[in-house]
């Protein structure tokens, strides 16, 4: 009988199964090959990337010891290596941390950079001692357990250490009007399905939840103060609409400078196709 595992950072609850885990997992081994290409690095996703760069060499000095939750091929690892930081650097996908280990290997980090083969959903066996973990681009959506998670991220933490979390969110007006414009009303709607639901990748199944910045952090809160989170692409259109940003570079940019300005602000900060949340460890 496959294992049942319980959400309870939501409204409501909702349950992800083992084989649901492992589609997953298939899903993201599919890409990991060209995930440094157009599909996991272009020219939106890199601006969204160096926001978390920034915000984690803000807040993390160098030298610290840094977890990676769901690490990809490792671009986020090696850049904090390159930058003085020790990472562990984990991911679901036997895949993605290979292409880590090769991406450690090439740069000279592999005494930097520790890449193992651990799920969100399996953080307990790990051991602690960090003094900042960070995730990128909603591994975190795909955790069957946000309670769990937020318990296993207070173990691992030092107190006074930092997470700093890119999580895909809930509200994303460019792609809800960008699928009504296209009559596929369904797609339009997805963010706004409450609990787990299947997204496709690369002919595969991701299992994902969505959620509003408040809704997500309410399973932290028991061992976490909230020290401010902000809005992702919210003017810039989605990583997946790359092609609308090259066509109208200028306009693009000009939004890019709407997301820096007001991203953090009340409201404004619900929105966008992820938010980047800071907690801290009590």
């Amino acid at each position: 009988m496959s294992r049942t595992y319980q959400l309870e950072a939501g409204s409501q609850a909702a349950t992800l199964n083992e084989a649901q885990l492992l589609d997953t997992q298939r899903a993201f081994d599919s890409v990991a090959a060209d995930y440094d290409g157009p599909r996991g690095n272009n020219e939106l996703i890199q601006r969204m990337r160096l926001t978390l760069w920034d915000t984690v060499r803000r807040e993390i000095p160098a030298g610290s010891r840094l977890l990676d939750l769901g690490c990809g091929t490792g671009l986020d690892a090696v850049e904090f290596a390159s930058r003085g930081y020790q990472v562990v650097a984990s991911d679901w996908s036997p895949r993605m941390v290979e292409r880590t280990h090769a991406r450690a290997a090439a740069a000279g980090m592999q005494a930097q950079v520790s890449a193992v083969h651990v799920g969100v959903q399996q953080l307990d066996r790990l051991e602690g001692g960090f003094d900042g973990i960070y995730s990128n681009f909603g591994p975190l959506n795909c955790a069957p357990d946000m309670v769990e998670v937020a318990h296993q991220c207070a173990r691992l933490l030092r107190p006074g250490g930092k997470l700093v979390f890119s999580v895909i969110g809930r509200i994303c007006p460019w792609e809800t009007g960008y699928y009504l414009f296209k009559g596929r009303f369904k797609r339009a709607s997805i963010r706004a399905t409450r609990g787990v639901t299947a997204v496709g990748m690369n002919r595969h199944t991701i299992w994902t939840q969505y959620y509003l910045p408040r809704e997500f952090y309410r399973a932290f809160a028991p061992h976490f103060s909230l020290n401010g989170y902000r809005a992702l692409s919210l003017f810039m259109p989605p990583p997946y609409l790359v092609d609308v940003y090259q066509r109208r570079r200028k306009f693009g940019e000009w939004l890019g400078r709407l997301d820096d300005r007001f991203g953090a602000w009340p409201l404004l900060r619900d929105m966008g196709d992820h938010f980047l949340i800071v907690m801290e460890r009590r």
